[in-house]
């Protein structure tokens, strides 16, 4: 599962971003970060573009409308 897979499940807490950051930069992998991350191309503009709380807060706006 994916960062976001997990995180959207309630497996894991948002702050584990780094985590899987540091693992994605310590392998040799194809995919890019966002890819690896599981955030489509929104999400990732808005982590880029705004903060980590942007992307955690519309990741929690998911979240709760899956339940």
């Amino acid at each position: 599962m994916t960062f976001k897979e997990k995180y959207l499940a309630g497996e894991i807490e948002f702050e584990e971003i780094d985590d899987y950051i540091e693992i994605w930069n310590n392998m040799d992998d194809e995919r890019t970060l966002a890819q690896f991350l599981g955030l489509n191309a929104e999400e990732e503009d808005l982590w880029i573009e705004d903060s980590d709380e942007a992307l955690k807060a519309l990741l929690d706006q998911e979240r709760g409308n899956e339940k």
